[in-house]
């Protein structure tokens, strides 16, 4: 006989707020700020609760309006859920006095008075809605009409392409956070973020944070385009209180951040002119700015130092949904990529399952760098996937901007960033 090993928590939502129900029992008040959504919270809530322990939650939500379940799964995944409207309605399930009611449903109203529901017209009877659910137009099935035309059908690559645009498009209940890993320096972290930032907002409607995490010589700043301001992550933590009052504005982020104009992701700098000991981030100042950026953006993707001992390193990765490991197509950057997701598999169970979950870039410093195919090779069957970025100009120095890219270029790492979207 199997064993349900689902977990359950419950939220009664009223109004901007909620009361929460963890799967051990503890009761948490939830309070949305003006421009959040309780439901989102409350689906957050859960999702940390299902990535925490590691198994799925079932979320049973009552309030305003009505009753709802969703399935999270370990790996922050949500469907809607299939339970029943009795259970939906309380956290205990009915009790039936009388076993020849089991099956029917049994009128709670007053006598005298029918309840609605009684009322029901026979299923016969029963009209269809008016009103058809609408989704957007597949790009596909234009591209299908156009082909069709000329008698001929849409190649591989062009229905892979077409298909990794709508999943890097997708939206997401709460924002996700994705770390870009490897404890050596020089192996392409800064390179990987700018190109995952800039598919994600490009293709997903911008609200992209790439954020240059390190305490020593972060280069993301370098790499990218200036904003208005001069600021670094050093201006924005005595500021964080005032971005998460409820009177803060959307646009206040922008004095904080760098604005890329054509790839439309913003970037949070870190001082590359500072010594590591001036610009340290504790763990608390960590998760303060995390909450800053989870009020302002949807997908938070994060530029990690080679210290893998800092304080923001690691709490980078408690905060992560996703692992992306790139490396050179080089012994040594690949030898470094394996030990460090080696050593996320023995420092605890979350920080494995990020390890299992990993896509490893494997990036061509130079044209036909042929020892790619063997280190691409070396990493498959123990990471769930693992992408080839041929050799690009555009990525070997200057600005990283994808119209810098050619076309086979582009659509690796659009290949990349759909891959590491399925495991958000």
């Amino acid at each position: 006989m199997s064993v349900d090993t689902t977990l359950h928590a419950y939220a009664t939502v009223t109004g901007p707020t909620a009361t929460f129900t963890t799967p051990d029992g503890t009761i948490e008040p939830l309070v949305a700020s003006p421009t959040d959504d309780i439901r989102q919270v409350i689906v957050q809530r859960a999702t940390a609760e299902a990535v925490r322990t590691g198994s799925a939650v079932e979320l049973v939500t009552t309030g305003d309006r009505g009753a709802h379940h969703l399935i999270i799964s370990a790996d922050g995944t949500v469907a809607p859920g299939a339970a029943s409207a009795a259970v939906a309605a309380s956290a205990d399930p009915p009790v039936i006095e009388n076993p020849s009611q089991q099956g029917k449903e049994v009128n709670t109203e007053a006598p005298g008075h029918e309840s609605p529901r009684s009322r029901r017209a026979p299923e016969s009877l029963t009209r269809p809605s008016f009103i058809e659910p609408k989704t957007a137009p597949a790009k596909s099935s234009r591209w299908h009409a156009f082909f069709a035309r000329l008698g001929v059908g849409p190649s591989p690559a062009a229905i892979e392409r077409l298909e990794n645009e709508r999943v890097v498009a997708q939206q997401w209940a709460g924002c996700r956070t994705l770390a870009v890993a490897n404890g050596k320096g020089g192996v392409g972290k800064t390179m990987t973020t700018a190109m995952l930032a800039a598919v994600f907002a490009r293709y997903g409607g911008g609200n992209v944070l790439a954020w240059d995490n390190n305490d020593t010589r972060g280069t993301l700043g370098w790499r990218t385009e200036p904003g208005r301001y001069d600021s670094t992550i050093k201006d924005l933590l005595p500021a964080a209180t005032e971005l998460l009052a409820p009177s803060a504005s959307v646009s206040d982020i922008a004095r904080f951040v760098h604005h890329q104009s054509v790839d439309r992701y913003d970037v949070l700098r870190s001082n590359p002119e500072l010594l590591a000991a001036h610009q340290r981030i504790a763990a608390a100042d960590f998760d303060l700015l995390m909450r800053v950026a989870a009020r302002y953006y949807r997908l938070v993707i994060f530029d990690s130092g080679n210290d893998e001992s800092a304080e923001r390193w690691l709490r980078m990765v408690d905060s992560s949904f996703q692992l992306v490991v790139p490396t050179l197509a080089t012994p040594e950057s690949a030898e470094s990529a394996a030990l460090l997701l080696d050593a996320l598999r023995e420092r605890d169970e979350r920080s494995r399952q990020l390890a299992e979950n990993a896509v490893v870039i494997v990036t061509e410093a130079e044209p036909n760098n042929r020892g790619a195919d063997r280190i691409a090779r070396g990493f498959e069957g123990h990471v769930r996937d693992v992408v080839r970025i041929s050799f690009d100009p555009g990525l070997k120095s200057g600005p990283l901007r994808l119209d810098n890219l050619g076309p086979r270029t582009r659509d690796a790492w659009m290949r990349a960033a759909a891959s590491a979207a399925r495991g958000l």
